[in-house]
Formats: structure tokens, C-alpha cells, sequence
């Protein structure tokens, strides 16, 4: 990616204090400036009055402060899901999602422009894998979203990793973002805010447990054998399902959190009372959550979403069977802002 400046929120505050200090600014400068910018939420160094007119023009001649243009915005019928396509500096693009409940302002954000992992149902998949985001670039998707939420003297409640791509296989700058927007002199967001959803990578799994974060962790498993996962999902091909259960056992073993497992249901596929047998055997003896939500459309997938019926029969099985379970209502859908439905050229 060809970048005229250094990014701002691509840097931690350390590397930012050097970079001042070589300026001769002294250390409370930096302070000044990040909390102008993460707590403040100013548009660009300088909108950050309690800056000597010096530093600011310096940082905005230095530093570039935004990444993302926003390109295409769109609302829900119903008023309470709003999707913006941002344009990135390659031209690449990402969407991000802000769904608003009667408590809390959910902001569903992307780790990459496109996706590698080729999941057949989802719109990302579709598309093929583009770019990593940078650590700032995931950043300023929350910070664009808590601006404008703070006009109407709201804020962001939580993060759902849970946009275009897999976060982690773009784990660094994943979590370093993650890190960023959870310290207390940034965004100050609480660790159990943020989930972050993958659909397996056992190494990455593994890692983060390893890091004990106390973060949200989602797995998208979509089906309870390898021949109909494989179908799907082809990473099960490289990490299938017993190795993802045991890496979820190990999960649990080291942070002692549950574990959410997504499952898309798709009207004879996967959405069978077999399949919901199979799941609850599966998954049996670990700390975890199961959320089924009916398929949401992409034009790049013929199935279809089950049945309200049939989605009640699956759940009631799990919970037969000591599985918790939540139906999760779709969100978005008409602007294709669900699960599975962001894409962008």
C-alpha cells in the first residue's frame, strides 16, 4: 500500500512520545494529543486547541489522520442498522456496520478488504482476499462511528470483530488494535466489550488463549461433521473438527471464558434434528454458547434460511441436551448489512 505520510493510529503512544521528543516536545505533549484524539475524538491534530499552533501544524504536515472516506452510507428500514462502504488510500474498500439496540450501540467492524478463508455462503468469502488492514485502519472504524454517535451524547458500547475478513489471519494488527481501543488513556473500551470471530485457525486460537484476554471469543462453526463443514467451510480441510475442539478445550483450560459458536442455519443443509445430534455431541463438556441465526442472502449462494420452525426444533435439541442457545434475530438484511452479507469492489 503506498502511503504518502505515517497513519496516526497506527502508532501506540510510546512510539509517538519518541517521535516528539526528537522534536524537542516534552513528554505531556503526547498526552495532550492522544487524548485530543481518543478520548477528544478531533478530527486531525489541528482541531486540538490545547496544542501550541506549532506542534499542530507540524503533526498535520507529518501525519495523516484518516484512512477512511466515507463512500456509500445505508439504513435500515426499521432506523436501527446503518452500513457505510469507507475507500481506503489503494482504493481497496471496507464496510462497517453500526447497529443500535435500546442499551447499546453495537459496531460490527472489518480486519481485512475481502477475505482468503472462501466460506461459500458469505458475501465476503465471495469476493477473494484484497488487503490486511492496518492496526489503524480497524482503530479508526471505531473512532468514526464513536464521533458521530457522540453528537447525540451516545457512545459505543461494543465491538464485534466480526466485519469483512478473519481476524485472525490478520492477527497482529488485530489485537494491536484491539490493545489500542481497550487502554485506558485511548478509547478506555473494556476488554469483555470486544468479541473477536473466527472460523478456526487453530494456531491463532491457541495464541490468544496463551495471551489470556479476556475478550469475547466467537467460532463460526456452521457444521458438526467434516464432510458438510469441508463443503462449506474449506479451512476445516487444514484444521478440521477434532482438532478445533480440542484447541477450544485447551481455549477454556487456559482462560476459563465461554465460547460462542456461530451457526448460520441453512434450510436443508444444515438445519437437520441429525445435525443438531451430532452438535450437541460435539461440542459436549465445553464452557460455551451456541447462536443460530438463519442464513442471510448472498447472490453468490443458492441456499436458503430455514424455517422459524425449524430453527426452534434445532435449538430445542441443544438445550435437550444441556447446549445453550439463542435464535439471534437478522439485523440489516435489506441493506445487506447481516452476517455474511458485507462485500465491496
Amino acid at each position: 500500500m503506498i502511503e504518502s505520510k505515517p497513519f496516526f493510529f497506527d502508532y501506540d503512544l510510546i512510539p509517538l512520545q519518541e517521535s516528539l521528543s526528537q522534536w524537542g516536545e516534552p513528554d505531556f505533549r503526547v498526552n495532550q494529543l492522544w487524548q485530543g484524539m481518543y478520548r477528544g475524538l478531533k478530527v486531525d491534530a489541528a482541531e486540538i486547541s490545547n496544542l501550541p499552533t506549532s506542534l499542530r501544524q507540524k503533526m498535520i504536515e507529518h501525519y495523516d489522520f484518516s484512512h477512511l472516506t466515507p463512500e456509500v452510507t445505508q439504513k435500515s428500514t426499521d432506523g436501527s442498522t446503518r452500513k457505510i462502504l469507507f475507500r481506503l488510500p489503494d482504493d481497496h474498500a471496507v464496510e462497517t456496520v453500526l447497529m443500535r439496540y435500546k442499551k447499546r450501540n453495537t459496531l460490527c467492524i472489518s480486519t481485512q478488504s475481502g477475505c482468503a478463508m472462501g466460506c461459500v455462503f458469505c458475501a465476503t468469502g465471495q469476493m477473494g482476499f484484497q488487503r490486511n488492514l492496518s492496526s489503524g485502519e480497524i482503530v479508526e472504524q471505531v473512532v468514526f462511528f464513536a464521533r458521530e454517535l457522540k453528537e447525540s451524547g451516545q457512545r459505543i458500547t461494543n465491538v464485534v470483530f466480526m466485519g469483512m475478513g478473519e481476524p485472525l489471519h490478520n492477527y497482529e494488527q488485530t489485537m494491536s488494535a484491539l490493545d489500542r481501543l481497550n487502554q485506558k488513556t485511548g478509547m478506555g473500551l473494556g476488554a469483555r466489550r470486544f468479541t473477536i470471530s473466527t472460523v478456526g485457525l487453530i494456531p491463532e486460537i491457541l495464541h490468544f488463549a496463551d495471551e489470556h484476554r479476556q475478550s469475547n471469543l466467537a467460532i463460526s462453526l456452521h457444521a458438526a461433521d467434516d464432510e458438510l463443514r469441508n463443503s462449506i467451510l474449506p479451512i476445516n480441510k487444514k484444521y478440521p473438527l477434532n482438532d478445533l475442539i480440542d484447541a477450544c478445550h485447551e481455549y477454556n483450560r487456559k482462560t476459563k471464558r465461554r465460547i460462542t459458536f456461530e451457526w448460520a442455519l441453512i434450510q436443508d443443509v444444515n438445519d437437520s434434528v441429525e445435525q443438531a445430534g451430532k452438535l450437541s455431541r460435539l461440542i459436549r463438556g465445553l464452557l460455551c454458547h451456541v447462536n443460530v441465526i438463519p442464513l442471510n442472502p448472498t447472490k453468490g449462494y443458492s441456499g436458503q434460511a430455514t424455517t422459524k420452525e425449524r430453527a426452534r426444533r434445532f435449538q430445542t435439541i441443544l438445550e435437550r441436551n444441556g447446549i445453550p442457545c439463542t435464535i439471534r434475530v437478522r439485523r440489516g438484511i435489506d441493506i445487506q448489512a447481516g452476517c455474511g452479507q458485507l462485500a465491496a469492489g
